[in-house]
């Protein structure tokens, strides 16, 4: 309703007076270093008399685009709520509402509010409805690469291990003291929480409730699982005082620091800093919460995680690799470990797929809990090689790796 009154504004009195009016918002009056800027720029061409219009002088100026850029956005921000979709429509959406009522006594009408505007989340849709999702193009520049190589680049861009390290340092009387209750060394949780978050600066942009909401009563494959992750959200909010429509999670709905799941807060969830309070965006609960996860799914103590090896050739097509095989290490015939490997245990292997060649990994017992985490070989391996690259920074850097 905003929007439409801001263009039938536009329509009556026309741009100029539009950007009167917005040029002090935008650049917060004529002494702003913007204005400035411009005024220096343009000195060398007197702007035409007033009479001919300023609109026609600015017309010329580089600022004229970002005006334009940002009073559309003005106008788009304004006009969201237009787009909201009203989901009590749906027949299974008044069906969930009957249950959360039924079973945990929820208000009927509060229920009702929330899902009478909820925007449709289309990106995070079309992540699990390929049909939605834009047609690829190749860049003119792509180049061919390995899974692996893909994949590591995502995720050590620039300043993934130096964070990491500074973030160590800072929450190192945490990650001790989770340590020293759970027994998960403090870099594999920092390795975590920076892929998950980027320690912090990522948490998310999309809305968990409008997300959940569309993945749980949309179309998809995975509809009956959101469906579920839906109502344990709504039960977590609902025990920690917190207004649903407030959260800002992933595609999928995870949450925090460490991108939980909302099924997951209830169990492994825990309030580390002793404040009555669960929360995965706080970094104290964030780091005893995932050592507690990692614990939970027998994380053991003192315990290596993954070993590169050596075998014959440059493409491993032998035994079957992956999380789920593990064999005992004498079946593993020319197989054999770079460096010196204290662990006695069955071992999976795990190959990554490089350009040229393929690299193989014996993975532990511990390598598979972390797979717990994220059911991915590649998701372990790389909270295993940040790690160590976190560890030997932080050595590095303060001479040595608290415990």
């Amino acid at each position: 309703m905003v929007a439409l009154t801001l263009y039938s504004f536009y329509l009556k009195f026309g741009t100029e007076v539009i950007f009167m009016l917005m040029f002090p918002i935008i650049f917060g009056g004529v002494d702003s270093p913007e204005v400035a800027e411009v005024a220096a720029e343009e000195e060398a061409g007197d702007p035409p008399s007033i009479n001919l219009g300023v609109l026609q002088w600015f017309l010329k100026s580089r600022i004229f685009m970002k005006i334009i850029k940002l009073l559309l956005l003005f106008i788009l921000l304004l006009s969201t709520p237009l787009l909201a979709k009203d989901y009590t429509k749906k027949k299974e959406v008044r069906g969930f509402i009957d249950s959360m009522v039924k079973h945990y006594h929820f208000d009927r009408s509060e229920l009702k509010r929330l899902f009478s505007s909820v925007t449709y989340q289309k990106r995070a849709h079309a992540i699990y409805v390929p049909s939605l999702r834009p047609k690829w193009v190749r860049p003119k520049n792509y180049k061919r690469q390995g899974s692996w190589d893909r994949y590591e680049g995502i995720f050590f861009k620039k300043g993934k291990v130096s964070k990491g390290i500074a973030y160590m340092h800072k929450h190192r009387a945490d990650l001790s003291r989770a340590y020293k209750k759970y027994g998960v060394e403090p870099e594999y949780i920092t390795a975590i929480i920076g892929i998950e978050s980027h320690y912090g600066y990522n948490r998310g942009k999309y809305l968990v409730f409008d997300t959940l909401t569309t993945l749980a009563f949309e179309p998809n494959r995975r509809q009956k699982f959101f469906r579920s992750e839906l109502k344990e959200f709504l039960l977590m909010t609902k025990r920690e005082g917190v207004n649903p429509k407030n959260v800002k999670g992933s595609y999928a709905g995870a949450i925090g620091l460490g991108q939980f799941m909302p099924s997951n807060y209830k169990t492994f969830v825990v309030d580390f800093n002793k404040d009555g309070y669960k929360q995965m965006n706080n970094h104290t609960d964030a780091i005893g919460s995932v050592a507690h996860y990692l614990k939970r799914h027998h994380w053991r103590k003192h315990q290596p995680v993954a070993t590169r090896v050596s075998y014959p050739g440059t493409r491993y097509n032998g035994h079957k690799t992956g999380y789920k095989y593990k064999y005992k290490r004498r079946s593993l015939k020319n197989i054999v470990p770079i460096e010196p490997f204290a662990y006695n245990g069955k071992v999976r292997l795990i190959k990554l797929k490089r350009t040229n060649y393929d690299e193989l990994w014996y993975g532990t017992h511990n390598f598979y809990v972390i797979t717990r985490y994220n059911h991915s070989s590649y998701y372990a391996m790389i909270v295993h090689q940040l790690a160590q690259k976190i560890k030997a920074g932080y050595k590095k850097k303060y001479g040595e790796v608290f415990r």
